[in-house]
């Protein structure tokens, strides 16, 4: 990683494990993971360093499939990612594809999870390299802020 990484933190309701079982599953992870206005299907989840997770993300919401069509962007996207940890139930690293940017080679995202037992649940420090430039680094952070919203929704309700 390098020396301006993000790092995102979030304290959720729920044992380390419950948080572990909604970020490896297929099931899990199709219901949180998907930032606001978008539908998140598993397609392939092979949970082993060197594994791969596939899922698609589907614009459903009409602002959200209106940007899509504005910036040129299609309204459902595969998406691949490559495991490089697998420490159940502490830490989760995974590479992503960036392969989604219009006009821009398609590359490789590192983004680490470390979950934490605390008094009341976990304490979720989700670390990640920047993206190519300042404006797609800033709409990846909001992505990964809602979905880490979603998931605290998810264990809160």
């Amino acid at each position: 990683m390098t020396t301006n990484q993000i790092v995102l933190t979030r304290d959720l309701p729920a044992h380390p494990q419950r948080v572990w079982e909604l970020w490896t599953t297929a099931d899990g992870i199709s219901r949180w993971w998907a930032p606001d206005g978008f539908r998140t299907d598993v397609t392939a989840l092979d949970l082993a360093p060197g594994g791969e997770l596939t899922y698609t993300m589907t614009a459903v919401d009409p602002a959200q499939v209106a940007f899509m069509e504005e910036h040129g962007m299609p309204l459902t996207t595969e998406s691949r990612k490559r495991f490089t940890e697998v420490a159940e139930p502490d830490r989760l690293g995974y590479v992503s594809v960036i392969d989604f940017v219009p006009g821009h080679p398609a590359y490789e995202h590192l983004t680490v999870v470390d979950l934490a037992a605390t008094e009341h649940g976990t304490r979720v420090t989700m670390t990640m390299d920047p993206l190519h430039d300042d404006e797609w680094t800033e709409r990846i952070v909001a992505g990964r802020g809602n979905e880490l919203d979603h998931l605290a929704a998810l264990l809160a309700g």
